[in-house]
């Protein structure tokens, strides 16, 4: 991992004091980051994550910042517990007015034929289930506070990658953003995705693991010369939230370092 620092974005369109923001995927990565993003503008944030003590490390995290918190373990592939966290959420705070749906999990490098049955469904069910539910729990209170959903998505999202699972889950999750951003476009509610390229998390240090060439096959992937921060995609994350993407609809952000150019 590495040690540079991101500034989040700052100035009156990125105050989110007495706001509240709902992250899931929270217990590290991406959606810890997302999580500390929203907390240094200012909003209360509920994390949710399936992994109780990182999640609960999160919340500490965001409360050292200054800011409340709430953590909720939650299997996001579980209507009844993503309702009840969106529910627990609501009653905590008040008000529900961001959400990013960032739980995921990667697929084994095997070919399609390979592919288990038990393996398809786990990455559908996490990747792309969980984001839908997530969204059907969350709209009606977003959309009354007049808020943002981003949900996260993945270079794999855009174009083809030899991952058939997960490149089908991350497409949907831009289809799935692309048709909820339309059918609620007439409201307050803004939904969009963000579509993140090689980063360096727990997550890409699992598959670089199990690849070949490791890390430096990754990195070669990436015409910037390296792997992105989680930082930078919170970054992309609070921007589309805030008031200054406020004509921004139905749009999948690649955050990616040129790897899809």
């Amino acid at each position: 991992m590495t040690e540079r620092e991101f500034p989040t974005p700052q100035g009156e369109y990125f105050d989110f004091e007495d706001e509240v923001a709902f992250v899931s995927g929270a217990a590290g990565g991406i959606g810890r980051a997302v999580a500390l993003a929203f907390a240094q503008q200012g909003a209360a944030v509920a994390v949710a994550d399936i992994d109780e003590d990182g999640n609960e490390e999160t919340a500490e995290r965001i409360e050292e910042l200054g800011s409340d918190a709430l953590a909720v373990t939650c299997d996001l592939r579980e209507a009844d517990e993503v309702r009840a966290a969106v529910e627990a959420t609501v009653a905590e705070f008040g008000r529900l007015d961001y959400a990013c749906n960032n739980a995921g999990v990667e697929q084994d490098a095997v070919k399609a034929a390979d592919l288990s049955i038990e393996a398809w469904d786990r990455i559908l069910d996490t990747d792309l289930r969980g984001v839908f539910l997530s969204m059907k729990y969350q709209i009606p209170h977003v959309r009354e506070a007049g808020g943002a959903i981003v949900n996260v998505s993945s270079g794999a999202g855009v174009r083809g990658f030899p991952e058939v699972a997960y490149t089908a889950a991350k497409h949907g999750v831009v289809g799935l953003t692309k048709s909820a951003a339309l059918e609620y476009a007439d409201t307050e509610l803004r939904i969009n995705a963000v579509c993140p390229g090689i980063v360096d998390t727990s997550m890409m240090d699992r598959v670089t693991d199990n690849r070949e060439g490791g890390r430096e096959a990754a990195v070669d992937q990436e015409p910037i010369g390296r792997m992105g921060d989680p930082e930078e995609i919170a970054n992309a994350v609070v921007w589309l939230c805030s008031d200054a993407a406020s004509f921004v609809l139905g749009h999948p952000l690649v955050v990616d370092g040129g790897q899809t150019v």
